[in-house]
Order: C-alpha cells, then structure tokens, then sequence
C-alpha cells in the first residue's frame, strides 16, 4: 500500500491511513445500496420470502446459511441480493427485528434479561446487551427503566 512514487514515509503512511479510512467508512456507513448495484427482479422473491422468516421469527432465520437454504438461494446470493432490495444487510435488517421485540419486552416488564437474550436468538446476555447498545446507545437495563411507566 505505501507509496512507490515517493521516498516520503510520512506521505505514504497518510495514504495508506486514508485508504483504511476509506474502507471502514464504506464498510460502515448504512444508506441506499449503490447506484452500480441495483436490484434485480429475480432476487426480489427470495428477498421477501427472507424477510417474512425473518419478521415471524422461523428458526432457520438465525443465520445466513440456514435462511438462504430456506430460501432455496445461495448465502452468497441472498447477501448480495438483500441489500439490493432493502437497503441494509441481512444481519442489520435481523437486529432491527430482534432489537423492536426486546424494547416491546422490555415496556412489557420483562426483567430477565438472560431469557430474552435466548428468546431473540442472542449468544448470551453480553451479546443482547453489546447489540442494543450498539443500535440504540442504551443498554436493555437502561432502556427498561426509560420505558417503565411513570409512577403515580
């Protein structure tokens, strides 16, 4: 990655950190899939047949592989399709979900955090915990005492 055009080190090393940059940016940054990267109509009834699984919580949409099995699409395919169509990737459209079950739980009174953390399909608590963070810059505790109704 440094530059051959230069003997200057320090130049070098800005490019390459500007090209790092530039791939997490990419890597990270959720809007519309790209205009060269449109969707194409055979993938939008796998795509729809993805979502739905995942919206009603089937047991096969817990991971990639499995969902594009049900599916009966390739992962490769259904990971590149599914963007295409929605506008995210499989992985963020499935914590979406699962994150908006665990905040109606939570406004419900669940309090076992462990449970709901198995419930939605989470490693463990930690995980549950570490993606609503993520998601929503609260942790699921946090979030249970701003969703609690106030007392009388």
């Amino acid at each position: 990655m440094a530059s051959a055009r230069t003997g200057d080190f320090d130049y070098a090393l800005c490019e390459d950190l500007l090209d790092l940059l530039a791939t997490a940016l990419r890597d990270t940054v959720d809007g519309p899939a790209p205009s060269r990267d449109r969707p194409r109509p055979a993938d939008r009834h796998l795509v729809a047949a993805a979502r739905a699984a995942i919206l009603d919580g089937h047991p096969a949409a817990g991971s990639l592989t499995s969902l594009a099995a049900l599916v009966g699409a390739s992962p490769y395919r259904l990971s590149r399709a599914f963007p295409r169509e929605v506008g995210v990737t499989v992985t963020r459209f499935r914590h979406r979900v699962r994150i908006a079950r665990a905040l109606d739980r939570l406004e419900a009174g669940d309090t076992d955090l462990g449970a709901l953390a198995a419930d939605l399909g989470y490693a463990d608590q930690a995980h549950l915990t570490r993606t609503v963070r993520q998601y929503l810059g609260h942790t699921p505790a946090a979030l249970r005492r701003l969703l609690a109704p106030p007392p009388e």
